[in-house]
């Protein structure tokens, strides 16, 4: 069965998990550890995601990011190839470090917001990492740490989390602590790693009863959340597909988008496709970039070759590229070409 893709939207809430190839570590001490934070902090800035919950296993890894200017796919790559990259240098080693794809579960952030935040907090604990709560407050490779006010972590939004528990800074972190300790007890949450209704009602035995009864769910394995949310998600990515489809029917490729963008901003086509550094080139080429991956479903890697330019600077590229049409309220309108 070909795997589904994977779904995201400016401002959405992601579970991510990323786990080691054959079960083998990604983080062999602290010096990996810290450099793997070191890389995060630098994207987080960079692309204006926020990270509500982290935690650092030697053999995988869980985050839970809001995203911001830039899809969930374009933080991960740069994260887990510059680490990759770094760690194999490092203990002079080659070859993938990660397993397959990162898991990415889009979450229903009013509903599983602070489950989320103690699932994730919780893993060192269950993985024996540390023996209490006591060691897990003074863990330096998870955010409950920052929660706690152990330790500092300016990348982490610990303000967000602990409003959500009290007014005070005091009195939320006694609530959020007691709160993570009511979690202890659950051990292991399958329902909390996506598959929509179906796996938060327990499973597929409940949903067969809840059928029996003449109640339908909708659930899908990439998202979290109650059945209006997963329907709402997957009929936005529906649309966003099928628009995809009718572009390319209509043969509208990359050089129809250079096409348009020169007549829009009045420029020569010519100065998209050329490297320069000038206002309305890079403007251009942002836009390009921006709408050739949003609207056509093109590459990052594809777009570099085309342009002669790193995937990096694609993928800044388009950040660009969607904060410059957010603002000048700039639309790709296919029905001009």
């Amino acid at each position: 069965m070909p795997r589904q893709s994977r779904i995201d939207a400016p401002g959405a809430l992601h579970h991510i998990i990323a786990r080691g190839i054959g079960r083998r570590n990604i983080f062999d001490d602290d010096h990996d550890r810290d450099q793997f934070l070191e890389r995060l902090e630098t994207i987080i800035a960079q692309t204006q995601t926020c990270c509500f919950a982290w935690a650092l296993i030697p053999n995988h890894f869980h985050l839970l990011l809001r995203t911001g200017d830039a899809p969930v796919a374009t933080v991960m790559r740069r994260l887990l190839t510059g680490h990759a990259a770094t760690y194999n240098r490092r203990h002079r080693r080659s070859g993938h470090l990660f397993q397959n794809r990162y898991k990415s579960i889009l979450c229903q952030e009013d509903t599983y917001l602070l489950e989320l935040v103690r699932y994730i907090h919780l893993n060192p604990l269950r993985a024996k990492l540390v023996n209490d709560l006591r060691e897990l407050a003074s863990y330096s490779y998870s955010g409950h740490r920052a929660l706690m006010g152990k330790g500092k972590c300016p990348w982490q939004n610990t303000a967000h989390v602990l409003k959500l528990f009290g007014s005070t800074v005091k009195h939320a972190r006694q609530k959020y602590r007691a709160f993570v300790a009511r979690g202890i007890s659950a051990g292991q949450r399958p329902d909390l790693i996506g598959g929509g209704l179906v796996r938060s009602m327990g499973g597929w035995e409940t949903v067969k009863a809840l059928r029996q009864a003449n109640v339908y769910m909708k659930g899908d394995e990439r998202i979290l959340g109650d059945s209006d949310f997963v329907a709402h998600v997957l009929d936005t990515a529906q649309e966003a597909y099928h628009r995809k489809k009718v572009l390319q029917a209509k043969c509208i490729d990359t050089y129809a988008v250079a096409r348009y963008i020169a007549n829009l901003l009045s420029i020569d086509e010519k100065r998209i496709w050329a490297p320069g550094k000038n206002r309305l080139t890079v403007k251009a080429r942002s836009l390009f970039c921006c709408w050739s991956v949003d609207q056509l479903g093109e590459s990052m890697s594809s777009l570099a070759r085309q342009l002669g330019l790193s995937v990096t600077s694609v993928s800044q590229s388009v950040e660009r590229g969607r904060r410059i049409a957010a603002e000048e309220n700039l639309s790709f309108d296919h029905s001009k070409l």
